[in-house]
């Protein structure tokens, strides 16, 4: 396909075309009507002049009879400005009057019509086109009362003549334009379908250009653009997953290995054979666990829960969840203090975050149990409204998480190395950040000088009544 041909079909120079052709038929029909108001202009001038003309001369016949209306036509038809006159006898011979060369029999009928006309005075003039009305008086005598509409032609072809022209001036310049406009967009487009035959070959480093003019362009590429930022992070994520996934579960699944085909190998009496079964099935639980813990994290940030969100108070969640955690807590040498003064009402799946918020509290006693027998730690945990925001905190006196680690623990399978001796896999606090993410809040980690602090911001979930109060 040519380049000119690649342009025609591109939809920017059809709408172009279109708009060309539309604006053509109104223009037209603007320059047509006032080419036939100009027409109907004069000719009504022409007319209301012929009836003015003929009113005086049937008043002078009724005055003198035709002697009297040939001294006024005559008088008259040599007036620089006059108009088509002529007055004639019973048998057709010219009385008076400025008009040569008409048919006899043309003034047989009175009425109005439109005719070719010489001037006595200009004999040898090429024919005028001009409007009269025939007047029949008394005694068979006829009167032909006109007036010139050559100058009607003549001012139609003023008006319409450079109209027309330059209405196809502005059609050719149109399509000019269209053909440009249509290579720029055409350009920007090709850009784009560059960068994304790129990104379909494996390259998802690149980008749209943007012109900072603020265009719709400009916005699409914009989108585009955050939108391939996201699916850059995903597909990293995802990379990043899979190589944890191999390297995090090789171990428990070489370790089930191993215990079963040891217990093949040596186990010989029943306690044996159930020790090394207790074991796998520890193991396989865990594994599953990992998985569920996966699959919750997948669907948090497909947003596939949404559909299930509802009005609930987060106040009675958080209760729900230290209640649940007490026993555990106390066998672990810690108190649980609860913050949480409701109602605190939002909006979201309750089963997620209720398990984000078990998720940061089992981090919490996990890091921060005592090492020293009959010591007590605190776990504080918290929920109060700030603003249209309510803040979520758990707090423990653990060994903390340096700064420059805290966000790298909100990612998947990462484990640093002082818990890499403690059971887990590294997906907890991920499942609490996508969670948060699906609910619209923010996640972040704090020192606690001694301890860690996880703090989650949520929007919410206010009527026009309670925001008024």
């Amino acid at each position: 396909m040519t380049a000119l041909g690649k342009l025609i079909r591109t939809t920017a120079f059809k709408l172009i075309a279109a708009y060309l052709f539309v604006f053509a038929i109104f223009a037209g029909s603007v320059i047509a009507y006032l080419g036939w108001h100009t027409q109907r202009l004069v000719t009504r001038q022409a007319v209301e002049a012929i009836e003015a003309d003929s009113r005086y001369i049937e008043a002078q016949f009724e005055r003198g009879g035709i002697a009297r209306v040939v001294q006024v036509v005559n008088r008259r038809a040599r007036a620089p400005d006059a108009g088509l006159l002529l007055v004639t006898s019973f048998s057709g011979d010219p009385l008076a009057g400025n008009v040569l060369n008409l048919p006899l029999s043309f003034l047989d009928k009175q009425g109005w019509r439109e005719i070719d006309y010489l001037r006595s005075e200009e004999a040898a003039a090429a024919p005028s086109r001009a409007l009269v009305h025939v007047i029949l008086l008394p005694g068979e005598f006829r009167v032909l009362v006109g007036r010139d509409i050559v100058e009607r032609e003549e001012l139609r072809q003023i008006i319409i003549g450079p109209a027309v022209w330059g209405l196809a001036l502005l059609v050719v310049l149109g399509v000019a334009g269209g053909l440009f406009v249509t290579r720029r967009v055409l350009k920007r487009i090709d850009q784009m379908t560059a960068i994304s035959d790129g990104i379909m070959a494996g390259d998802l480093s690149g980008r749209l250009s943007v012109a900072n003019t603020g265009d719709e362009f400009d916005r699409l590429a914009l989108s585009l653009n955050a939108m391939l930022d996201r699916i850059e992070a995903l597909m990293a994520g995802l990379k990043e997953v899979s190589d944890n996934i191999a390297h995090d579960l090789k171990t428990p699944l070489t370790r089930l290995r191993n215990r079963a085909e040891d217990a093949l190998r040596t186990a010989g009496s029943e306690p044996e054979w159930r020790l090394a079964t207790e074991q796998t099935i520890e193991e396989s639980d865990g594994l599953i666990r990992t998985f569920d813990a996966l699959l919750m994290i997948a669907r948090a940030e497909a947003g596939q829960a949404r559909a299930s969100m509802v009005r609930f108070d987060l106040a009675d969640t958080v209760a729900s969840v230290a209640e649940l955690y007490e026993p555990v807590a106390d066998e672990s040498g810690l108190d649980i203090v609860v913050d949480a003064p409701g109602p605190l009402p939002v909006h979201g799946v309750r089963e997620l975050v209720a398990q984000a918020l078990s998720n940061m509290m089992d981090n919490a006693i996990k890091y921060s149990a005592p090492e020293v027998p009959g010591e007590r730690r605190e776990v504080t945990l918290a929920a109060r409204r700030e603003g249209d925001r309510v803040r979520l905190v758990v707090a423990d006196r653990g060994p903390g998480i340096d700064a420059a680690d805290r966000p790298r623990v909100l990612e998947r399978f990462v484990r640093l190395e002082a818990s890499r001796t403690r059971p887990g896999f590294g997906l907890g606090l991920s499942l609490v950040a996508a969670v948060v993410r699906l609910h619209g809040g923010t996640l972040s980690l704090e020192g606690n000088d001694p301890g860690l602090k996880i703090v989650v911001d949520l929007p919410l979930d206010l009527s026009e009544a309670e925001r008024a109060g």
